[in-house]
């Protein structure tokens, strides 16, 4: 199998995956770029705001597969 098709495969069993960690990214820009427009804010607090979506991606899809487990 080609790498082409190999990736294919992948992207069509992780379709839902790839595109809900897609929105969440695209949101959580764009609501970081918003608010520090809005605000006019230093540009290390507007990176800094950037890094922190890693920590709330995790953080938020941990919670929920924890509160999926804890539903079962």
């Amino acid at each position: 199998m080609s790498g082409i098709a190999e990736w294919l495969e992948t992207a069509r069993e992780e379709r839902w995956g790839i595109l809900t960690d897609l929105m969440f990214a695209i949101l959580w820009v764009t609501a970081v770029d918003v608010f520090f427009t809005l605000v006019d804010g230093p540009r290390w607090a507007y990176y800094m705001f950037m890094l922190a979506g890693i920590v709330a991606y995790y953080g938020f899809f941990m919670s929920l597969k924890l509160a999926r487990a804890n539903q079962e």
